[in-house]
């Protein structure tokens, strides 16, 4: 069981309910029947809960510690991953991981950001929150990729690049820029995927794809509902920050609807922490899926297709008001 978020209280009581009563079970006929029937109503419980998440739970639960990362998805459906580091110019970034990697049967070129799950893996990789050379390695390594025609894999779970000074001075924001150019045109398949948090231009710099998905419960938004907050109402607190997530329209829901994303991924009832390896399981499938869609097409029409897709975010018609309207 996964460690419960504020608004899994009763979910919580349930499925410890539901432990205690399996460890002293025993052979009872009776058990049996309590316990299948508590599994039912956890279930129903999950069901109800997660099918209504507001858009602040959405971020509680893509921020949930236990969330599976680049890294375990490496593990869970990633074959022969090779890592590649460094940026020949600096140094290199543990918050984002680059290497080729084999995908059922293909070879892909896999960049993602990489959170951390104990307290050392997060400080050395700043809890996902990329640098310059890190954003200079990853363009390096989808450069490298888009020579051999290698299908790129991008997962995102940041809630942010780094905003250190030194981070600053060696050019952040040109990097992010940068390589939301360069990822524009290169000439090879592109997939990203918003695994948890997507934040802002930390997100974006390895975000410019041919199909970009979103888990169910992730986040993809220009800010954090608490730097929001704090723009607008002057504070972040429990008041102003779920005010700020709805105002924000960052779930996948709304995203879809806006035509920001191409697809929503299902994940297994209760999250992807709840079951790892089943979200690993369906992640793989859309992943082959795309990239047997994206492979057969022409480089000159995949460039025209991805650039046109982009060019039709944001677009909105101005409607005049109508006579004596308020």
């Amino acid at each position: 069981m996964p460690s419960p978020l504020p608004f899994e209280t009763e979910i919580a009581a349930l499925e410890q309910k539901l432990a205690a009563l399996e460890q002293a079970a025993g052979d009872s006929p009776q058990a049996a029947k309590e316990i299948r029937a508590l599994r039912r109503e956890l279930t129903d419980l999950l069901r109800k809960t997660y099918s209504s998440l507001t858009p602040w739970q959405t971020v509680l639960v893509a921020r949930h510690h236990e969330r599976p990362q680049t890294m375990d998805y490496v593990q869970m459906i990633f074959d022969e991953f090779v890592e590649l580091y460094g940026d020949r110019a600096f140094g290199d970034d543990r918050a984002i991981r680059c290497g080729f990697a084999r995908l059922g049967n293909f070879k892909v070129m896999l960049v993602g950001h990489q959170k951390g799950h104990t307290l050392k893996e997060r400080q050395a990789c700043y809890y996902g929150c990329a640098h310059p050379e890190g954003y200079r390695k990853a363009l390096g390594k989808m450069k490298l990729a888009a020579k051999f025609r290698i299908p790129i894999v991008c997962l995102i779970d940041t809630p942010g690049a780094f905003p250190g000074i030194g981070a600053e001075e060696r050019g952040q924001a040109q990097l992010i820029a940068t390589s939301i150019l360069e990822m524009s045109r290169l000439a090879t398949p592109i997939i990203c995927v918003v695994i948890g948090e997507g934040g802002s231009g930390g997100a974006l710099g390895i975000g410019v794809g041919d199909k970009v998905g979103m888990l169910e419960h992730a986040y993809y938004s220009v800010i954090s509902p608490e730097g929001c907050a704090g723009i607008l109402w002057k504070t972040a607190n429990d008041e102003t920050k779920p005010r700020a997530a709805d105002a924000l329209k960052l779930t996948s829901r709304h995203l879809k609807e806006l035509g920001v994303i191409d697809d929503i991924i299902p994940e297994p009832l209760g999250g992807a922490q709840r079951e790892p390896r089943e979200m690993g399981t369906t992640l793989k499938s859309y992943l082959v899926r795309a990239i047997r869609e994206l492979r057969i097409k022409k480089p000159d029409r995949l460039l025209e297709e991805r650039y046109a897709k982009f060019r039709r975010m944001g677009v909105f018609e101005e409607v005049e008001a109508a006579a004596g309207a308020e």
